[in-house]
Parts: C-alpha cells; sequence; structure tokens
C-alpha cells in the first residue's frame, strides 16, 4: 500500500476493498498481509487515525511498515543535535509537518509515541522474493545500509549521523527515503507542489538514462529544459531482477506499472488522487489487472 499522508477514511475504504475486516482493533485478513511503503503522515486530515491503523496492524501480525521521508523527517524535527534540531525549524519544514501537529494538539504524549513508533521503522525490506522501500532502490545505498543497520532500522546515534552531509549514512538514507537527485544546470530551477522552488530533480532511477534529457529523466511533469542529452552515472533497474514496490513519487492519473518488475504505489492521494494497493502473490511479472485502488 502506497503513501497515506494521514488519509484514514481512504485507508480504511482500500483496506475493506483488499478483503480485509476489523477485528480486536486491527484490520485482519485470513490469507493475506500489508507491506506499507511509508509517509503515513502530514497533509491529511486525520493523521493520528491513519498512523493507528497501520501500527494496530504492524502490531497484531497483519502487516510490516517501512519509514518514508515523512516519517524521518518528523524524527529529526524532534531530535536535537549539537547545534540544534536535525532537521531545522524553517517555515518550509513547519509547513510541511503542521497538518499533524495540529492534529495532535492537546495530546503531545501521543505524538511523542507516534515518533518513538517511527523510529522502529525499517528503512526497506528485502526477501527473496521482492524489494521495497520508500523511493529508491539503489545497490550501493542499500549495501551501505545493510552494513551498519540491523535489519534497516537507524540507532539513535545513527540519526545523529545520518544528518551530517558529509556521512555515507546521509547519502544512503536520502537515496532510499527521498530518492536519486541530480542537479539542474545553473541559472535553472522549479517550483514544486508546495511552491518551494527546487535546484534539483527526482529522477527515474528505474529507467535508463543513455541518451535521455532532463526532461525524460524527472518524474516532474512540468520541468521545462532544453533537450540536451546526457548519461547519468547510475544503472536503471535490472528487468530480471525481483519486483520492487515504492511509493513517494506522487504520480497522478489511474495507477499503471513502470516496468513489470517495478510497481510506484504513490498516486496522490493527498492532492486529489488514489490510494492504491498492489494485491502480489508471488508472481515475477507484475501485471496491472492486480492494481487496487480508491
Amino acid at each position: 500500500i502506497g503513501d497515506i499522508h494521514g488519509y484514514a477514511d481512504k485507508l480504511e475504504w482500500l483496506l475493506s476493498k483488499l478483503g480485509y475486516a476489523k477485528k480486536a482493533g486491527s484490520y485482519h485478513h485470513p490469507e493475506s498481509t500489508v507491506v506499507f511503503v511509508g509517509d503515513y503522515i502530514d497533509r491529511g486530515p486525520d493523521n493520528p487515525r491513519a498512523v493507528n491503523i497501520v501500527k494496530n496492524m504492524v502490531e497484531a501480525g497483519q502487516a510490516q511498515a517501512i519509514m518514508g521521508n515523512h516519517e524521518y523527517n518528523a524524527i529529526l524535527f524532534n531530535t536535537l543535535g549539537k547545534e540544534g534540531y536535525l532537521r531545522p525549524h524553517k517555515i518550509k519544514n513547519f509547513k510541511q509537518h503542521a497538518a499533524t501537529m495540529m492534529q495532535y494538539h492537546g495530546n503531545q504524549k501521543t505524538y511523542n509515541e507516534m515518533i518513538a513508533w517511527f523510529k522502529t521503522l525499517p528503512l526497506f525490506l528485502e526477501t527473496s522474493e521482492y524489494r521495497a522501500m520508500h523511493a529508491c532502490w539503489n545497490a550501493e545505498s542499500i549495501s551501505q545500509l545493510k552494513q551498519v543497520c540491523l535489519s534497516g532500522v537507524l540507532t539513535d546515534e545513527q540519526y545523529l549521523e545520518s544528518a551530517i552531509k558529509s556521512n555515507k549514512l546521509y547519502e544512503a538514507v536520502e537515496i532510499t527515503c527521498k530518492g536519486m537527485e541530480l542537479a539542474l544546470p545553473k541559472g535553472s530551477s522549479f517550483h514544486d507542489k508546495d511552491g518551494t522552488e527546487r535546484f534539483d530533480i527526482r529522477i527515474k532511477w528505474w529507467e535508463n538514462p543513455l541518451g535521455k534529457t532532463y526532461k525524460d529523466m524527472s518524474v516532474v511533469e512540468n520541468i521545462e529544459m532544453e533537450p540536451k542529452a546526457f548519461t547519468l552515472p547510475f544503472q536503471s533497474y535490472p528487468e530480471n531482477e525481483r519486483p520492487v514496490f515504492f511509493g513517494h513519487y506522487w504520480l497522478n492519473g489511474i495507477p499503471e506499472l513502470l516496468k513489470s518488475n517495478v510497481c510506484c504505489l504513490d498516486y496522490s492521494v493527498a492532492k486529489g488522487g488514489h490510494l492504491t494497493a498492489y494485491r502480489w502473490s508471488g508472481e515475477k511479472l507484475l501485471t496491472k489487472e492486480n492494481l487496487v485502488y480508491v
């Protein structure tokens, strides 16, 4: 299941559509379990209830939950380092987290418990049959995380380390949680969905970059760049690899597969789009018919 962003009603609707029923305070299915790929909070109308649904399912053994960049950002927003909070309390960062904080207003204890629970979430999941993370499966970044993180879960000390831009851990977490980015040519920029000016683009790491342009490789549809081809220093996700599932990219329209083994589940529920799931039964080649959305 893709990015929820506080849309608890749509989450319950989607779970029902997938055949889950509420039992003893959690949603259960007789044969299936859920993998949530992150971004449970921010933007939407009922963040506390959305978090509770996910958390209760995890604790009931009915789901696994991966950390998204919004959970990671919330942890850093609430964690003090030597020079202040690890995620600076700038207007842009307050704006991103404002809906969540206001919905927990008057219930600081529960908010703190939410942040503590986020710290237990892994940055990725990998089995012999599939892979899942929030934004990007990059072999080098995942290898770095495997070397230092128990089951992909950061320690308190590693959160401090991950906030220092000169560290390898910073880059590994950024790529896995927030995606691969490419700096635009000098003098070029665009404004994102929140009106923030950006000088880097999120790139389609699953695509072969050979001979592509900035616009070809950008996830952002409204970027206008000169049609100059370039070669990026990375390899696309191999077509013979196990299926990979993720969210993060605010795709639009009717959900569809990016490749037969690449499935993005973020279809912009917080912008009037769809909350999306893939009903996976172990197949190596994914099919559009198994996408379920509300």
